[in-house]
């Protein structure tokens, strides 16, 4: 009976469970416009505009296929939040070394170091469970297609998440979940320092004073975590597009290098910013319910009171 009153008495379980709050909102503000954004990066030719790939998808798979795979993040979201913000704290602190108190954030230096690190680390964790998912949000209904959500041909039979799992270590083993393992933490670990960089200098520059007493407005709080997103996106688009294919299309490259050749070579240069303005557009919208989501809920389970992680 003593275990919830000790647990969010302590840094890490305030961590916890408001990443947990942040994470969950986040995945269900964005899920159906990253589901557009998947698509694109994935297609081939010329690329289908979000607005006709997301009106397809709900003629002909209906409007829940906009969430197919989100069970997949929504079972991790708490664990991976808890520890992005949780290690983000630890190292933010470690590099920020103008801290001088307990009390005083850390240096900028220190916040775009911790994401940095933070973003490599939580990879290990992001990158199957991004697998699963980019494999279930690529797929149509089960009957025979065509690539033109660049999905493969063939018949579609996966369930969920588990059966994804189960069908990739079956045929490709454990190196086959870690599929996309190093173009992830590429893409997460620079996007990371920018995000949270973005994030602290933001909300101090439109409430002075808050990085300190943590009393930002929710405008605040929704302005600066839509434009972190949005900063970390734009700074590992290319990054993401790579990504998306080599975990998407396992039999057809060979790794980064090849996929970014050929991406570049069949369909130019355009190819590595398409999807962009879905992403961007996903960014504000998710990161703004991320970190207000994730504020709130600290300020709920401690009161007027801003200690030290």
């Amino acid at each position: 009976m003593e275990f919830w009153p000790e647990f969010l008495a302590s840094s890490w379980g305030r961590e916890f469970v408001a990443g947990g709050f942040g994470g969950t909102a986040g995945v269900m503000a964005g899920y159906p416009l990253d589901t557009v954004r998947i698509r694109q990066q994935n297609s081939t030719g010329g690329g289908a505009a979000a607005y006709q790939i997301l009106r397809r998808v709900v003629a002909t798979e209906g409007p829940f296929a906009l969430y197919r795979g989100m069970a997949a993040p929504i079972a991790s979201v708490t664990f991976q939040n808890a520890i992005a913000f949780q290690t983000y704290a630890i190292l933010s602190r470690a590099f920020g070394t103008n801290a001088t108190s307990s009390n005083d954030p850390p240096s900028y230096k220190g916040v775009a170091l911790g994401g940095f690190g933070t973003g490599a680390i939580q990879s290990l964790l992001l990158s199957p469970v991004e697998l699963i998912k980019i494999r279930l949000q690529l797929q149509t209904k089960p009957i025979t297609t065509n690539q033109s959500y660049g999905g493969g041909s063939g018949t579609t039979t996966h369930k969920g998440p588990l059966d994804v799992a189960r069908s990739i270590f079956r045929s490709e083993g454990l190196r086959g979940i870690y599929r996309g393992l190093g173009i992830t933490v590429l893409r997460d670990a620079p996007a990371h320092g920018v995000y949270f960089w973005t994030y602290e200098y933001t909300r101090e520059r439109l409430h002075p004073g808050c990085r300190k007493n943590g009393q930002e407005s929710f405008r605040t709080m929704l302005l600066a975590g839509g434009l972190a997103g949005v900063a970390s996106w734009m700074c590992c688009y290319p990054l993401d597009v790579v990504k998306t294919r080599i975990q998407g299309r396992s039999d057809l490259y060979t790794g980064i290098v090849d996929c970014f050749r050929r991406s570049v070579r069949e369909e130019g240069y355009n190819v590595l910013w398409r999807g962009l303005g879905t992403a961007v557009m996903r960014a504000f919208i998710v990161n703004g319910a991320i970190f207000t989501a994730y504020e709130t809920a600290l300020r709920c389970i401690l009161p007027n009171n801003k200690d030290d992680f």
